[in-house]
């Protein structure tokens, strides 16, 4: 989890505006800082102008400039498409296109709507890209997961095996020409919830770009983000980045320069059995979740792209991230392997420069490496 904008030494204006309605914007701003006593420390946030609404089980916000307080109708127009998509992509909805999808695919080929199908097609990508640590399709080990957390057990050996027999996106049948897409057989299905928000806050700023808006930033449930533009005296927008093992407590600061960022981590979902603890993010490969990480944090040219690595870079852990890293220099990503008692907390650098990465004043816990 992060915080969408750290702690700064100004107050800052806030409007809020749920359910398509406008908040008028109002407030103080104090006086601001010379740029010469900010040298060396962390960016800050400045005054800005917000409106939010909840969707898709979480808050997304859409942050701007204070000078840009006139276009909060855009604003507005942003988070209707996030209303649009959910409408389209949540699988909680049966009458979702994605709802609709899982229940014939296995029937015979479905035709999808062409920005849908690129997605899909980029989810495929994504799962060969890093060896099956991203699937959409993991839907019935979600499933069975959630059964036993509630029955408070752990899943057999012969219940993993069949969830994963109607599990991998491998196995889906794309269909380019007419755009369809076709489940090799029943029980298979697409869960969109390790994509879907970056997607939307995606699909936000291309409307907000096009009415002519080209300095803000979005957030989906605080885990992802999309900046555009400079804020206040910086190139980009300050994200605070949590302690993963003191979540009310700020670890570092990342300054987003035109980039989507996402975190995952299983320090808020988990569950705990015979002195256990499992998180909630599942590795495909093996029907179970995934261990070896406390947190990771990505940097991508989309937030899209940003949250489908953040949940695989979680998967396969940190060697693969790194070589991950190292082959796509545009993607860049801090990952806190969990700790063992009585080790300090590492924190491993994947290609952020250090006038994009800013940890907190006392490092002496603080194990870090590149």
């Amino acid at each position: 989890m992060m915080d969408p904008l750290p702690p700064n030494r100004r107050d800052f204006l806030s409007g809020k505006a749920l359910q398509r309605q406008l908040a008028e914007a109002g407030g103080i701003f104090a006086d601001s800082l010379d740029d010469a006593e900010r040298v060396g420390l962390p960016p800050e946030c400045g005054p800005t102008v917000r409106l939010g609404k909840q969707a898709m089980a979480c808050d997304f916000d859409v942050i701007l400039n204070p000078g840009l307080v006139a276009r909060l109708d855009v604003a507005a127009m942003a988070l209707d498409v996030i209303d649009e998509l959910e409408d389209q992509l949540s699988v909680y909805r049966a009458e979702s296109e994605v709802s609709r999808l899982n229940v014939r695919a296995a029937e015979g080929w479905v035709e999808v709507e062409p920005r849908l199908f690129e997605l899909l097609l980029l989810a495929r990508e994504m799962s060969e890209a890093t060896a099956g640590g991203f699937d959409v399709t993991t839907g019935p080990l979600i499933a069975l997961w959630r059964r036993c957390k509630a029955e408070y057990r752990l899943p057999t050996t012969d219940e993993i095996s069949e969830a994963q027999r109607l599990t991998g996106i491998s196995q889906v049948l794309f269909d380019p020409e007419r755009r369809a897409v076709r489940f090799p057989r029943a029980g298979m299905e697409f869960n969109l919830g390790s994509i879907g928000k970056g997607y939307a806050l995606d699909r936000a700023a291309e409307l907000m770009v096009e009415q002519g808006v080209a300095e803000f930033l979005l957030h989906g449930g605080k885990s992802s983000l999309l900046a555009r533009g400079p804020h206040d005296c910086y190139p980009g927008w300050p994200i605070g980045i949590s302690n993963p093992l003191f979540p009310e407590k700020t670890l570092a600061t990342i300054l987003l320069v035109n980039a989507g960022l996402s975190t995952s981590g299983s320090n808020i979902q988990y569950f705990r059995l015979e002195g256990k603890r499992y998180g909630h993010i599942l590795d495909p490969r093996t029907g179970w979740p995934a261990e070896g990480l406390a947190s990771v944090t990505v940097l991508a040219p989309t937030a899209t792209i940003a949250e489908a690595l953040s949940t695989a870079f979680f998967v396969i852990g940190v060697e693969n991230a790194r070589q991950y890293c190292h082959n796509h220099p545009e993607i860049k990503a801090l990952l806190i392997p969990a700790p063992q008692p009585g080790q300090r907390l590492r924190i491993v650098n994947c290609g952020l420069p250090a006038d994009e990465l800013f940890l907190g004043e006392d490092v002496s816990h603080l194990d870090i490496t590149s």
